[in-house]
Order: structure tokens, then sequence, then C-alpha cells
């Protein structure tokens, strides 16, 4: 459980100071369309590092970690790694080419987002 509040924690500083940065340091001198992407990663950052805490308590409340919350974790932040790391970069440093890496890593979120689903469901069916 510690590990992945730290994960979470350690992505939301990351999406606040992004976010913070490229609105006032760099708005006068990145395009638009860079600030963009710096700025959806910083909202998905954000999101996720939150969807990450949660998962986190419930897996510190479980007697065993259920392999689907296991795996939920994983999941959001290798999305976080690929998705928002890719923006960064391609907003930063104008690295298109990761633009083909972007996908992977919302692929990655929704599979959290899916296994967290499934765990949920599982628990209401056991009640």
């Amino acid at each position: 459980m510690g590990l992945w509040i730290a994960v979470a924690a350690v992505n939301g500083f990351l999406a606040v100071a992004m976010g913070a940065f490229a609105a006032h340091a760099l708005q006068a001198r990145l395009e638009p369309k860079a600030l963009g992407w710096i700025e959806t990663a910083s909202r998905y950052e954000a999101i996720h590092a939150l969807a990450l805490f949660g998962v986190a308590i419930l897996i510190g409340r479980a007697e065993t970690t259920p392999l689907s919350l296991s795996v939920s974790a994983w999941a959001f932040t290798l999305g976080m790694l690929l998705f928002c790391g890719a923006l960064y970069l391609m907003g930063l440093f104008g690295w298109r080419g990761l633009g083909a890496v972007a996908p992977f890593g919302g692929l990655a979120l929704m599979t959290g987002w899916a296994l967290l689903a499934f765990y949920g469901v599982r628990e209401f069916l056991k009640a």
C-alpha cells in the first residue's frame, strides 16, 4: 500500500508542478498546441494520481491484495508514464513522434479503470 501511495503522491505533485510551470513560465514561449498537450497531460495525471491513491487505500484494506487491484495500480502507473510522459515531452521538446506512444498509455489507463470496475462488481456480488 505504501508504495502505491508514494507513487500516487509523486504523480500528483508532478501534475500540479507541470501545470503551473506551463501556465506561468512557458505560456509566452510555447505554441498554444504545445501548451494544450501539457495541460492535458497535467489534468490526466492528476485524475489518475487520485485514482491510484484510491486503489492504494483499497489494497490496504484487503486481507490479501486482489490481483485486479494490483494490476490496476500498475496499469494506472504505466498509463501515466506513457500517456502523460509522451504529452509532456511533445509539449516541452516538440518530440511529435511520441504521439504514437500516447495511445498505449491511454489503453493502460483504461485497463486500470476496467480492472477497478471488475473489483467493484466482484465485491458487490459477494455481499
